[in-house]
């Protein structure tokens, strides 16, 4: 699903486009695949209560098999989300391009199914951040974000960090979760290089700011 043609740029503060109770799901009980599941071209949308999903546990789901690359993608400006979960997706579940983003809450689970660490690699990047901002991007705000990773096919594999963000006074993150459920699987950091490692060890991991 795509909001606005790419390139859009005119304002829609007034008469801003909402998204309510929406639903995606890549796979299961039939095969799906989707590069982007759901695009936002458009300034000033609203998006409340949307869950997009790859299936990784059930019928006619595999790792090779219902591909799909990316859940949200914003590359729209003063885009707000609120009750967002996106997970499960086989590179960043989230990417935000758009200045002036706002998401309060924020619910991702890893995919659970990485056949290898090899398989799951972001360059010399151990997996992919849950929720990424792009390092173009000079403002947005964050407010309760978890992020849990449950590696079930190879429990030795890592994510380095949930969050990916540039280092900016007006790119903020407030109250945030990492959690290994069960002590399935690590998550180095919580964002960038700050915060402890959520692992068997230390299944928990809670950090208030950033920066």
């Amino acid at each position: 699903m795509e909001v606005g043609p790419t390139g859009s740029a005119a304002s829609h503060a007034a008469n801003p486009t909402s998204l309510h109770d929406v639903f995606f799901r890549i796979g299961g009980p039939g095969v799906g695949r989707a590069t982007n599941t759901l695009t936002v071209n458009s300034d000033n949308v609203i998006g409340d209560h949307m869950w997009l999903w790859r299936a990784d546990h059930g019928d006619g789901v595999g790792w090779a098999v219902n591909t799909a690359d990316t859940g949200l993608t914003v590359n729209g400006d003063n885009v707000t989300m609120y009750g967002l979960f996106v997970e499960h997706y086989q590179k960043y579940q989230t990417v935000w391009n758009g200045n002036g983003g706002r998401t309060y809450f924020y619910q991702n689970e890893m995919p659970y199914d990485p056949p290898n660490q090899g398989a799951w690699m972001n360059g010399a990047t151990r997996g992919y951040a849950a929720y990424k901002v792009a390092d173009t991007v000079t403002s947005h705000q964050a407010w309760g974000l978890g992020s849990y990773c449950y590696f079930n096919v190879d429990p030795s594999v890592v994510a380095d960090r949930a969050i990916e963000t540039p280092t900016n006074p007006n790119v903020r993150f407030t109250n945030m979760v990492t959690v290994s459920l069960g002590g399935v699987g690590t998550i180095g950091r919580v964002v960038n290089g700050t915060g402890g490692t959520a692992n068997a060890a230390n299944q928990v991991v809670y950090l208030t700011n950033y920066p």
